[in-house]
């Protein structure tokens, strides 16, 4: 398959702006700027912009006949390019901003104070985060808040596999420790639905 046609491009849209968002936030800290860099994204590959993409920038070997990779390539290339542009942003600009939390809640959903309670306990979860490294946060948040598989966040992060599973282990027996440390009614969430 070529560079995505525009129904092509609307369905990658629909299915990877959000995870990439969220991803790109977790790096820029800023949800305007992450939305910029998934739109440079999104434009890079409806440009075709994959048969441009060197090895080095990419991480992966473009295919011989100058065609978007196919999934589940795809779904690491969009990380892989979310990534590098929001590192280019963060180089850029060399100021720390506070992630803001998104608003995921659904109309019809559960109300003010199970709102409020649910950010609260996402905010000390994220606090919790800053205590681990930026390597273990990243994995972690590639695993947990975006699914991805070991071999693509090695990919995306251009880690070893192994490596990969070091770092998520190590983080989440740190976060474990460290939760274990928090009183109980911060953290009556799941895990995942947090993170």
């Amino acid at each position: 398959m070529t560079a995505p046609d525009a129904p092509d491009l609307l369905a990658l849209l629909d299915r990877y702006e959000r995870p990439l968002v969220r991803y790109a936030c977790s790096i820029v800290g800023d949800l305007d700027s992450a939305r910029d860099v998934v739109q440079e994204t999104f434009i890079k590959l409806a440009q075709g912009g994959v048969r441009e993409m060197t090895n080095h920038e990419c991480g992966m070997p473009n295919s011989q006949n100058g065609t978007a990779p196919r999934a589940p390539h795809l779904e690491a290339w969009l990380f892989t390019v979310t990534r590098n542009r929001a590192l280019d942003h963060q180089r850029k600009h060399r100021r720390i901003i506070p992630m803001p939390l998104p608003d995921n809640r659904p109309d019809g959903g559960p109300g003010p104070a199970a709102t409020l309670e649910r950010r609260e306990a996402a905010s000390s979860l994220f606090r919790l985060l800053d205590a681990l490294s930026p390597n273990q946060r990243e994995v972690i948040r590639l695993k947990f808040q975006n699914d991805l598989s070991y071999r693509e966040i090695a990919d995306v992060t251009q880690l070893s596999v192994t490596n990969v599973g070091f770092l998520l282990h190590t983080g989440l027996k740190k976060l474990r420790a460290l939760l274990r440390e928090q009183p109980l009614p911060d953290f009556d969430l799941p895990l995942r639905s947090t993170l």
